[in-house]
């Protein structure tokens, strides 16, 4: 063999070399998709703790906390049928019911809906309380639709769903639902006090069995005064995703929300950060936090898998609070995003 050739072979070994490597990294990122920006939105877009949801392939819509100055401080809807433009469609009730007004003295709106599917009916989870206290309560009501046009439109107010009180070491706050892999609904809720906890239900009640267990415990800070809460997780590939909000709420352009995550093999932990520290132990990687005009990003949901919703603090907007709705780049098994308001 002569020099030359020799070169050459070795060459084309190199370069094939090189291509390997790069089909082994497309292949390692093969869980990625486009996106991570938020989508631009207009219309009516205040709303705090937003959970959004879409009717069989037709219009969206999104549910967020109430304002005691509309309908009592019930929980408000919002609906579009492009993901972008958003007008009001009204709210859930008409006035708050009068179980919780007994349940939590003082309450004057309603938080953190979640809405969930199952078997045709329509699920939301609402949940009642003051601020400071764990005196709460976790509701839910029922539709056998979203769209307010049809004959079959009605909230039908089921009760309570579990609650918290003094004596109790959680805040019964912040509902969100999740099928594990089995069909069967897992309640996870919680804020401050002891962090993030979690119960199990039953379809088609959407409520806890008739033998109540101790709430499983998944995330807390480890740090007085516990400042996480507004759980959301997500089954995807094998794994459970658990996104949080760290830190402070409710304060406009003050806010210091962040928006962090974790991830378990199972739906009732335990949940670990990117760098292996455990949720329960102070752990959580997080994927969005200020930035330039946005101010406490937090209180979100994730829909249709690859949907980050969201509230921020607007700081052109005197720190009014903003809808925000951005597409998750799963990379490498791990959900990112970026924050560009």
């Amino acid at each position: 063999m002569t020099k030359a050739s020799f070169l050459r072979k070795a060459l084309c070994a190199v370069t094939a070399m090189a291509m390997l490597l790069v089909l082994h990294e497309g292949a390692s990122r093969a869980d990625h998709t486009d996106g991570g920006a938020s989508l631009p939105l207009t219309g009516d877009l205040r709303t705090h703790d937003p959970v959004l949801i879409r009717l069989h392939g037709g219009d969206w819509y999104v549910f967020s906390t109430g304002d005691p100055a509309v309908a009592g401080g019930t929980i408000q809807i919002r609906r579009s049928s492009d993901l972008r433009n958003w007008t009001f469609a009204g709210t859930v009730f008409a006035e708050i019911p009068a179980w919780v007004r007994q349940a939590v003295p003082g309450v004057v709106n309603l938080w953190a809906p979640e809405v969930h599917e199952h078997d045709g009916v329509f699920y939301l989870y609402y949940a009642a309380s003051t601020f400071g206290s764990n005196r709460s309560s976790i509701g839910l009501a029922t539709n056998r639709t979203l769209d307010p046009t049809s004959p079959d439109y009605q909230w039908v107010d089921q009760g309570l769903v579990t609650s918290s009180s003094p004596t109790d070491d959680y805040n019964a706050i912040d509902p969100d639902v999740i099928d594990d892999e089995t069909g069967s609904p897992w309640l996870a809720f919680g804020s401050f006090w002891s962090g993030i906890r979690m119960i199990r239900l039953e379809w088609p009640s959407g409520k806890p069995p008739a033998t109540p267990m101790t709430p499983l415990r998944l995330a807390d800070r480890f740090v007085p005064p516990n400042a996480i809460e507004a759980a959301a997780i997500v089954r995807r590939r094998g794994w459970y995703y658990m996104f949080v909000s760290l830190d402070f709420c409710c304060r406009g352009a003050g806010s210091t929300y962040k928006i962090a995550v974790g991830r378990s093999r199972t739906v009732d932990g335990p949940y670990f950060d990117r760098l292996g520290t455990p949720l329960q132990h102070g752990g959580g990687t997080v994927i969005l936090s200020e930035r330039g005009t946005m101010f406490g990003p937090g209180g979100q949901s994730v829909a249709d898998g690859d949907l980050l919703v969201h509230h921020f603090y607007d700081g052109a907007a005197n720190g009014d609070f903003r809808l925000a709705i951005r597409r998750i780049r799963w990379e490498n098994g791990w959900p990112a995003v970026t924050g560009d308001d």
